[in-house]
């Protein structure tokens, strides 16, 4: 019972933590201006850039290291790969990842890609601490909860700005949790298989950050820093700052 308490705390934690961070959309209390919505576009954009970086790039890197292959090749290519395979998504999908309604549809395709490998990542983890080791259990708990807490900002930062945009509160806010449920289930498949996951995880890393860093050039960018946006160039080194702390002081 103990065993099966923990693995679920490992798991569900970044996901609940996901949902803490869109929680912030009640705490906006009215529409805001232009220059408001391009902080939090651009702040949004930062955590994003950063979180390709240090929580999927740096690590695929690492792990492609410890598999004996060349560094730079599932990291270039994953990255590549990410990119083009949205591009080819958002085309596919037409209107519903378009401007209008649909607007933002590639942000929330790439922050919850992003969240499938660090689900991954969450239950082989929870798979090593079900060893009984006292290093593998904290180790686990340790890299749960640091996943959890980068997990804040990035649930902010899809329900911010789609309550900018004329979303419910309630909706953005849904939006937001959903994003977050793909990281217990990619736990999930990650301890039913975890020596292939293992093997791909460095892949599947890179191609998340090439998402993530192609939706954040092509629309936040552009969106946060509109007309010169002095506000909006500054939340996005704001927003790379903080999610940047976060994974190295996690």
């Amino acid at each position: 019972m103990e065993q099966i308490l923990l693995t679920a705390g490992l798991i569900l934690l970044p996901a609940a933590c996901t949902s803490l961070g869109a929680a912030g959309v009640f705490l906006l209390r009215r529409p805001a201006g232009l220059r408001l919505e391009r902080t939090l576009t651009g702040f949004a954009a930062g955590i994003m850039l950063a979180a390709s970086v240090f929580s999927l790039l740096l690590p695929a890197v690492e792990r492609a290291s410890a598999q004996a292959l060349p560094p730079w090749l599932p990291a270039s290519a994953g990255l590549c790969l990410g990119a083009l395979g949205l591009l080819w998504l958002e085309e596919a999908a037409g209107n519903l990842l378009a401007s209008g309604p649909g607007r933002g549809g590639r942000m929330i395709l790439a922050v919850t890609l992003h969240n499938l490998p660090e689900g991954m990542v969450t239950g082989l983890a929870a798979a090593l601490a079900l060893s009984g080791t006292g290093d593998a259990v904290s180790g686990a708990l340790a890299l749960s909860l640091g996943i959890g807490l980068q997990n804040i900002p990035e649930g902010a930062a899809i329900s911010l700005p789609l309550r900018q945009r004329g979303h419910s509160r309630l909706g953005a806010f849904g939006v937001g949790v959903a994003s977050g449920l793909v990281e217990p289930l990619g736990a999930l498949a990650a301890l039913a298989l975890a020596g292939w996951v293992q093997a791909a995880l460095p892949w599947l890393m890179s191609a998340a950050a090439g998402c993530m860093v192609c939706v954040t050039a092509q629309e936040m960018i552009p969106q946060a820093v509109a007309e010169d946006e002095p506000a909006g160039v500054v939340s996005i080194v704001l927003g790379f700052a903080l999610m940047m702390a976060l994974d190295l002081a996690l």
